[in-house]
């Protein structure tokens, strides 16, 4: 669950702000990312782990509002996971995440979801689970022949099995650097990053980069998709809302870069609302900021 402070800016060490705004939503990259492709139209199945709470029980009904498959969700006794956020006058943030009932989410646990993941076009990952669980999903994924869509997130240093099991890979600019070891800050860097990327094994690397877009790459090259101009007020689920977008583009048959594009868009919308889940824009909104930004593209 997010638990959303708007500030006039991100606070020093040891410093106490008062906000202006305060908003409890839905959240956790992969429910974001879920919500965001069901509500573009895809079939869309859940596997996680929840806390028997208040939160994870309204958590359990917002997936059954945005149709979303429960059958693979499961219930620890852990609390569920939190995610005290802060968002400044400029839309930037930072974020906790407290996982809660997430690190109980076992490769068993994934396993037995084997039939869903089997049947599936893409499989999303993310890591805010524990990394065997989320290693165990790209193994089953692959094997089954779907499309392995992994955003590591948070950010840490990972093994090359990683890449190899991830048709794409999509971190942020932050993230990229934290799993490289180094900063990640120019339209150079990114570049470089995805160049990495593809050495250890990644089919398709893309570094998102917020306003200036994302960095996108395969064995054809390297290139740079802008994004929007929008004035931002919230970035929160800005990443999220690009990977549920790429799913669903992906699993339609949607070429790469238009399919970046897309998700671009859908990001760029987002930020201009505050809250997560509830800044998603609809289908219709993305097909019509598309046909104005990409006027006389096929």
């Amino acid at each position: 669950m997010d638990l959303l402070a708007k500030v006039p800016r991100l606070p020093r060490l040891g410093e106490t702000l008062i906000g202006s705004h305060f908003h409890m939503g839905f959240g956790g990259k992969g429910a974001n990312q879920a919500v965001m492709a069901a509500k573009l139209g895809a079939k869309v199945t859940m596997v996680t782990k929840l806390g028997r709470d208040m939160l994870g029980e309204a958590t359990y009904k917002n997936y059954q509002d945005n149709g979303i498959g429960t059958g693979y969700i499961s219930w620890s006794d852990a609390g569920s996971g939190v995610a005290p956020i802060f968002v400044d006058d400029e839309g930037n943030n930072f974020i906790v995440i407290v996982p809660g009932a997430n690190f109980d989410l076992t490769p068993e646990d994934v396993r037995e979801a084997e039939s869903a993941i089997s049947e599936a076009d893409v499989v999303v990952c993310q890591l805010e689970v524990p990394h065997e669980t989320t290693l165990e999903a790209l193994r089953l994924a692959k094997r089954g022949g779907a499309v392995t869509l992994f955003n590591p997130a948070p950010g840490v240093p990972l093994s090359d099995e990683f890449f190899r099991l991830s048709d794409i890979i999509a971190p942020n600019e932050v993230e990229a650097g934290d799993m490289l070891g180094k900063r990640v800050e120019t339209l150079d860097d990114a570049e470089e990053a995805v160049r990495e990327f593809l050495r250890r094994g990644s089919r398709v690397g893309i570094v998102t980069l917020g306003e200036r877009g994302a960095m996108v790459g395969d064995d054809s090259g390297v290139v740079h998709v802008p994004s929007l101009s929008v004035n931002a007020v919230d970035s929160t689920g800005a990443g999220d809302a690009f990977i549920g977008t790429m799913a669903y583009f992906i699993a339609t048959g949607v070429p790469l870069l238009r399919t970046v594009r897309i998700a671009n868009v859908a990001a760029a919308i987002s930020v201009t609302r505050v809250g997560t889940q509830v800044s998603f824009p609809s289908r219709e909104e993305i097909d019509q900021a598309c046909a104005g930004a990409f006027k006389g593209e096929r």
